[in-house]
């Protein structure tokens, strides 16, 4: 059976998907949603806004905050990945990250980069962190320190705005800032090899609003679930993908 990522591979047009709602659950519209994952029965979310950034470890069924800390008001929060018994955060513009403990989000220590800090997300071996550019940058978890980029392009073109990552059945699936879509990347390519729309799960509370857009994207693998949301969406949603039957080239679809 052929992949998406082959299709794309064989220089076929790059399909578009779009998706069902197998679920709806409640979400903090007061969450401005920068990091998002799935672990061990729980959501882990990072919000972000000067002053008001946090994260926080989630009951999925009701929403409800189980654990919350609140950064450092200087700091606006980023996305957030785990390592181990560890929650890594970055930040927009300070260059810093932050390292808590799992169990109790207590402080451990702190990393640094070069250049904005947007997401991460990490395979087996890698963190996977994008910083707005179309350079996605791998990092060794335990020195927290570059040792690669993947260059990311839908037919060949950069596609800048990538955001919001999670590594989802061997691809990285992320939201490209100001849009309602969501790329899947090839990792060993950086080729976007399918595009969801996700437009039609805009909530009519935020529709419009340009900076309350989809941002947040988490996967259970164990249970092959995916879920959705946006920055200050009232609702998370569980949903399957499917592929738009016309094979319309989607790249036409990103800025």
């Amino acid at each position: 059976m052929l992949t998406a990522a082959c299709v794309a591979r064989a220089g076929a047009a790059v399909p578009e998907y779009t998706a069902t709602v197998i679920r709806t659950f409640p979400h903090d519209p007061g969450a401005f949603t920068e990091g998002l994952l799935y672990h061990d029965g729980f959501l882990y979310e990072s919000t972000g806004l000067q002053g008001q950034s946090s994260i926080r470890k989630l009951e999925l069924e009701s929403g409800k905050v189980i654990l919350k800390r609140d950064i450092d008001p200087r700091y606006f929060g980023e996305g957030i990945v785990i390592w181990k018994d560890r929650i890594l955060e970055l930040t927009w513009q300070d260059q810093i990250g932050f390292i808590y403990d799992l169990a109790a989000f207590r402080p451990r220590s702190e990393f640094h980069y070069v250049g904005e800090g947007w997401a991460l997300t990490h395979d087996a071996s890698r963190l996977i962190m994008s910083d707005g550019t179309s350079d996605i940058r791998l990092l060794d978890p335990d020195r927290l320190v570059e040792t690669g980029r993947i260059h990311v392009t839908c037919d060949g073109r950069p596609i800048r705005n990538i955001n919001e990552l999670e590594w989802v059945k061997g691809e990285i699936y992320a939201n490209v800032w100001l849009t309602s879509v969501i790329v899947r990347i090839d990792p060993a390519s950086g080729a976007i090899v399918g595009v969801i729309d996700l437009a039609t799960l805009i909530p009519a509370a935020v529709k419009g609003v340009p900076d309350d857009v989809l941002n947040g994207i988490a996967y259970d693998a164990a249970g092959d679930r995916l879920f959705v949301t946006g920055k200050l969406w009232p609702v998370l949603y569980q949903i399957t993908l499917a592929p738009q039957p016309d094979g319309t080239d989607a790249c036409h679809r990103l800025p």
